[in-house]
């Protein structure tokens, strides 16, 4: 079926997120360090750090309880990762609910810090999507004005025609406030190869902000891609609800990420390069 509506993630599809997340790690280590009274780097949060990147297990971050992505994904899930660890091996903010609201804080806190770094064929792609006269939006976990702000200045031709949803919180394993048939009919749980733990799919408030593209558009999810550089967080429920994606691979993509993509056969692609967006719409 032919591709009638492209949603995009952002950081770390369309931007460098090494690069744009390390005035984020220094600010967030910062004032955890502020609020638990110690330096966390002498605490021990390199170390974490180390054992994390370098372990066979599959780490992921955890809300309410489950894991809803895989803590190297970025240095922004990894900070938060390390943070948690940190505080279970220091005793510290043992209260889950009060630690899950303050790294939150934090979070919003340091984000306000990431400069701008985009991909080199960032721009052009963006034109290039803009071009083909399909509805574009972007969805992503950052706050709309932040993303807003910074397409603002990559000033891509056609920006006044791309719309940003923020805020989306892809993470979080809920209903959506007004339930339908099509979210109903998702399965909670997929797998994929060699990943033991389950991939959590019914992402309710994600799934609200495409169902709002979906209306306004009036397309549908057999005829959206989605590209992202995330499986878990951005492609998983896209793709069981039925729609093309496009893994943008990271320099650590892992297996399960490749395999789960393999499985998806032609709705399902993947390349470090956003270049190889544009095929698919053709």
């Amino acid at each position: 079926m032919a591709i009638r509506c492209v949603v995009l993630d952002f950081d770390g599809t369309f931007t460098d997120a090494t690069a744009e997340g390390t005035p984020f790690v220094q600010h967030f280590r910062r004032r955890l360090s502020e609020v638990l009274g110690r330096d966390v780097m002498e605490a021990g949060w390199a170390q974490v750090e180390h054992e994390v990147a370098t372990s066979s297990e599959e780490h992921g971050w955890e809300v309410g309880g489950r894991i809803v992505a895989p803590a190297l994904a970025d240095p922004y899930l990894l900070a938060n990762f390390v943070a948690r660890r940190l505080c279970d091996r220091l005793g510290v903010l043992p209260d889950k609910a009060e630690r899950a609201k303050l790294l939150d804080t934090l979070y919003r806190e340091a984000y306000a810090q990431v400069g701008m770094a985009f991909k080199p064929e960032a721009k052009e792609v963006l034109e290039a999507l803009l071009d083909t006269g399909l509805p574009v939006h972007v969805v992503t976990n950052a706050h709309t004005d932040t993303v807003e702000a910074k397409l603002t200045k990559l000033a891509p031709r056609g920006r006044e025609r791309l719309r940003v949803s923020g805020d989306a919180r892809k993470f979080l394993i809920e209903d959506p406030a007004t339930p339908d048939a099509v979210f109903s009919a998702l399965s909670e749980t997929t797998r994929a190869a060699p990943l033991v733990r389950p991939i959590h799919l019914r992402r309710g408030r994600y799934y609200e902000a495409l169902r709002r593209i979906w209306d306004e558009t009036d397309t549908s999810p057999e005829t959206t891609l989605v590209a992202g550089d995330i499986y878990e967080l951005d492609l998983a429920m896209p793709a069981a609800l039925g729609a093309s994606v496009q893994l943008v691979a990271r320099a650590n993509t892992l297996e399960y990420e490749r395999q789960a993509i393999a499985a998806l056969g032609s709705r399902g692609g993947m390349d470090p390069s956003l270049r190889a967006i544009l095929p698919r719409l053709r």
